[in-house]
């Protein structure tokens, strides 16, 4: 179940998006958990024909699920996950729009709006019955499934992956005879999860049917990236592959690492590396981006591109080829071949292969999240103890005093303050086994894991509060009567119509909602570090 934080987060966006009474529903379970229909009735205290539309409602857009239990009563549970990434939904049509243009952003967005859809239902709304209009949607539709920009919706999607995984786990265990010893069960559990996945990659199998042979027209020897060998299922419902478009979010957050890290110039070589490898970039859990060489990086590099202005040369002529191999070392801490350098480094770089270092960067980028937090509460006096601490490991009271030389009287303090704020924690080591505190060692150490859910909890507190002051604003007396009239069609044609009193107030309201934007993007940004790039960083301590 989710965090109090959470929770409030995501009935404020079902709000915002779909109304009260589903938002009414959705709180009651998130607080509750998995329910069925009639208990869901009675705590949500809606009508029941207003219950099963607000049920369908947010099945039809991926963020309830249901399955039937041993004893076949339907339960529903919501899903968390789905629900936050609603947020990013701008963002997604941007990049579509961006990739393929503005018919890739115009499905993108009409999917989106709907939950999910089929072809014949996704053209009918956009090419409003021209066949131009309409061959050019069902091509950039296909592009859109073949890269995996938009993927299938079947039964297996509407059940929660915990559910399958325990299901199979089970079935596993029962075809072990005898007492199962731990290397049995964590066979059975592997057993589970590898046919997840492929029930997985079956089923998104389904969006793309290869082109009947004998179809009328000219037939090609070679064709290019199977585009005429496959089309799209009419009968299938396609919803956004949401973690295809989280790979370019994540590319995007690194190459402006490398901007603030280095230089311009190194931002434009990262993105060439990791450009040549995006068709290959289907998940964020990768740990390193694949291989690709020197000669596929120089063709992603803008020929406009002053890679020689970021770094100091002789002679003002070098081609780019040489600086791409100077930023390469750059990026890869030539320079520094211990665990210190490496710890630095975006690409791993030799002269056969060069690949992105994802889990690299990824941890840290989160521990700079960490260190920024510990600052603005503790200073920097804070900022070395954790320091200290994520390097040494578990030291007590003593010895930290000692290393970050500081007084005793002023480190404890500030340790108390870190563990209040969930940054640092202790580990006990008893002297006797009665374990008396006066004969206890008492161990400080950075808890990473720990202080990441800490700070996304305060992350999504932050968020809920930026939601609900944007609402407020839109709900304010003289703000909702001018937006109430500019919907208007005279005025929505002319808003001329409007008074000067009106169009001051209706200026300022865009400001805000501006700067609040603004603001929910950069939060986000953060909740991508920590949360959707959290399964890179398993084994962070």
């Amino acid at each position: 179940m989710a965090d109090s934080h959470t929770r409030r987060l995501c009935v404020e966006i079902i709000n915002c998006q779909f109304g009260a009474l589903p938002a009414k529903l959705a709180a009651v379970l998130l607080v509750r958990g998995r329910l069925a229909l009639p208990p869901l009735i009675r705590l949500s205290q809606l009508k029941p024909r207003a219950a099963r539309a607000s049920i369908l409602i947010l099945i039809q857009h991926n963020i309830l699920w249901h399955t039937k239990g041993e004893d076949h009563v339907e339960m529903f549970e919501i899903n968390v996950d789905e629900c936050l990434l609603r947020m990013r939904f701008g963002k997604f049509i941007l990049l579509a729009e961006q990739k393929f243009g503005k018919p890739a952003a115009d499905i993108v967005q009409i999917i989106l709006d709907h939950g999910k859809l089929r072809p014949a239902d996704i053209l009918a709304n956009l090419s409003g019955g021209d066949p131009k209009l309409s061959g050019q949607y069902n091509q950039t539709l296909t592009k859109l499934v073949s890269a995996s920009y938009l993927k299938p919706s079947t039964i297996l999607s509407h059940i929660s992956p915990r559910d399958k995984s325990i299901q199979y786990e089970t079935e596993e265990k029962r075809k072990i005879v005898g007492f199962p010893t731990a290397k049995e069960l964590r066979e059975a559990k592997d057993v589970a999860q590898a046919r997840l996945k492929r029930e997985e990659e079956a089923a998104e199998e389904v969006g793309l049917k290869r082109r009947a042979t004998d179809q009328p027209g000219p037939r090609h020897n070679k064709r290019k990236h199977g585009e005429d060998e496959f089309t799209v299922n009419d009968s299938a419902y396609f919803k956004v592959n949401y973690e295809r478009f989280s790979v370019h979010i994540r590319n995007e957050i690194f190459e402006n690492a490398a901007k603030d890290r280095f230089n311009e110039g190194a931002s434009v070589v990262l993105k060439a590396v990791m450009k040549a490898t995006e068709a290959s970039q289907l998940s964020i859990s990768d740990a390193r981006s694949p291989p690709t060489s020197i000669a596929n990086i120089a063709l992603q590099v803008p020929d406009d591109a002053k890679l020689a202005s970021g770094l100091v040369y002789p002679s003002k002529k070098v081609p780019n080829l040489t600086c791409i191999k100077d930023y390469l070392g750059m990026l890869s801490s030539a320079d520094n071949p211990t665990p210190e350098g490496k710890a630095t480094a975006f690409v791993s770089y030799s002269t056969s292969k060069v690949q992105v270092e994802f889990e690299v960067v990824a941890r840290r980028l989160r521990r700079n999240i960490v260190e920024s937090v510990t600052r603005d509460k503790h200073g920097p006096e804070g900022v070395r103890i954790l320091r200290l601490l994520s390097h040494s490991g578990k030291l007590d009271e003593k010895q930290i005093s000692k290393h970050v030389l500081m007084a005793p009287k002023d480190v404890r303090p500030l340790l108390v303050a870190l563990s209040a704020d969930s940054l640092i924690s202790t580990q006990e080591v008893p002297k006797s086994a009665d374990r008396n505190p006066a004969r206890t060692f008492y161990l400080w150490y950075a808890d990473f894991p720990k202080a990441y859910a800490k700070i996304l909890g305060e992350v999504y507190k932050t968020l809920f509060n930026v939601m609900a002051r944007r609402r407020a604003e839109c709900e304010a007396t003289d703000v909702a009567a001018v937006l109430a009239k500019r919907q208007r069609s005279d005025v929505s044609q002319d808003e001329g119509l409007l008074t000067r009193l009106e169009r001051e107030v209706l200026k300022n309201w865009e400001v805000k909602q501006e700067k609040l934007a603004i603001l929910e993007i950069r939060i986000e940004e953060i909740v991508f570090l920590l949360k959707d790039l959290a399964p890179l960083c398993i084994n962070d301590d």
